[in-house]
């Protein structure tokens, strides 16, 4: 009973951040209420059993992939209001791209079907033969499906590649470190010997000009202009 209610709990909080997330305005927000998704959904893996998912999804997703969204998303000064502007234009090919993702998941849920065993690994989460979680799941990934983990791999690797090409930008006059340039500099290059001649306390300062005084001329304006006035 206890189980049943921890579960409906966690599975409507993650239900709901889960909404926010495409729902909030502020993209901050967004990543915050991803982050209380994780947490929910670590809960539920923890009630469901398998700790290793749990502990998995705190560490690498909560502490790694969230914070990161977080960092770049407060970090770069990206225009939102101008990235909405074409949304009206795009509409209709998302919506056509849209459709037909949401066409597909109704023919994988149309012939999905429960294996016979089902029941019994739900009531007994922990896998046979003395296994704990963590080496029925890195059995069944390392073993029985290493070739697709590692194209898995391969993907994401081709998608990291992808997302560094596309946001690489060639800026005109950055100065780049020249490290052989850097090592190959001698003494001679570096310093250079000045000569000081006798009673210079100051070297390299070059002073502007002092303005002349302009009280003389003041006093020759007054002159003139009361010597005018007699006459």
């Amino acid at each position: 009973m206890i189980a049943a209610l921890a579960f409906y709990f966690f599975a409507a909080i993650l239900i709901a951040s889960a909404t926010m997330v495409v729902t909030a305005r502020n993209p901050v927000h967004s990543v915050l209420f991803l982050i209380l998704a994780f947490f929910n959904a670590a809960a539920l893996f923890l009630i469901a059993g398998a700790e290793l998912l749990a502990m998995i999804l705190v560490i690498v997703y909560v502490g790694a992939v969230a914070v990161l969204f977080l960092f770049v998303v407060m970090m770069l000064d990206i225009d939102f209001a101008r990235l909405r502007e074409g949304f009206q234009r795009y509409a209709p090919i998302g919506a056509v791209i849209g459709g037909i993702l949401f066409l597909e998941l109704v023919l994988v849920l149309g012939t999905w079907s429960f294996a016979d065993q089902a029941d019994d690994l739900r009531l007994s989460p922990n896998p046979g033969g003395g296994l704990t979680n963590a080496e029925a799941i890195g059995r069944i990934i390392y073993t029985d499906y290493v070739y697709l983990f590692q194209a898995a791999g391969l993907v994401l690797l081709v998608a990291m590649i992808g997302a560094i090409v596309l946001t690489h930008r060639e800026r005109p006059g950055t100065r780049r470190q020249n490290i052989g340039a850097q090592v190959a500099r001698s003494g001679s290059i570096s310093l250079e010997t000045v000569p000081v001649g006798a009673g210079v306390k100051e070297l390299g300062i070059r002073r502007p000009p002092e303005p002349e005084a302009e009280a003389p001329k003041v006093a020759h304006d007054a002159g003139h202009h009361g010597h005018g006035g007699h006459h």
